[in-house]
């Protein structure tokens, strides 16, 4: 992610671009009807880790410009996936069990190595 930031556009204009596109697709899902629930609780996953990346940088900024000991962003950031991923491996264990998905074992293998790596890294850092 930090290396896409030399190449951000102007990130006001950005914010206010997305805002007001945001606001359209408010409208547009108001008036919608029949929509996929997983699609929908997708989006709203997004539109919190945005909103929780931009509380974070406001409050280093604030932390900042009052000349106190910021926590750093990254930490924030970090509780955040945290209890993102939470969110997502419930999700998950639903859909594992859905008939109507199909995923590929190369998929699983590769969730099933990452949490085993990061399982480990939690015992180390719990201390069981």
């Amino acid at each position: 992610m930090a290396s896409n930031i030399a190449y951000a556009p102007d990130i006001p204009t950005t914010l206010q671009s997305v805002t007001n596109e945001l606001r359209r697709l408010q409208d547009l899902l108001l008036l919608a009807e029949d929509l996929d629930p997983r699609v929908l609780t997708d989006f709203r996953d997004v539109v919190n880790r945005v909103r929780h990346t931009a509380r974070a940088v406001h409050q280093y900024g604030e932390l900042i410009a009052d000349e106190k000991e910021p926590n750093p962003v990254g930490s924030i950031l970090a509780g955040e996936r945290i209890r993102t991923v939470c969110q997502l491996c419930k999700l998950l264990d639903a859909d594992l069990v859905d008939p109507e998905i199909r995923l590929q074992s190369g998929q699983l293998l590769g969730l099933y190595n990452a949490t085993q790596e990061l399982g480990l890294r939690l015992r180390e850092l719990i201390g069981n």
